[in-house]
């Protein structure tokens, strides 16, 4: 398994969990707020959702094999009587 010095922002299943409480984050507490003069401005909430829309896709389709993530359908006809 590679080391933090390879995967500097952690695992996928790491950096899913970090994003969906960064989204917490906003969700719960707004996208800025100011407090004296002193502010704060969090990521992007959009670019977070895809951020998280794209992990979760590697995430889906990183098993093994050519096909991995993939489903099967049977378009067949019905033999059942």
């Amino acid at each position: 398994m590679p080391d933090k010095k390879e995967m500097p922002y952690g695992s996928p299943a790491d950096q899913l969990y970090e994003l969906n409480k960064a989204i917490y984050k906003i969700l719960a507490g707004g996208q800025s707020y100011k407090i004296g003069t002193r502010s704060l401005t969090r990521a992007d909430l959009d670019t977070l959702i895809a951020e998280r829309d794209r992990i979760e896709a590697q995430i889906q389709g990183s098993g093994s094999g050519l096909l991995a993530g993939a489903y099967a359908a049977d378009f067949g006809p019905d033999n059942r009587r």
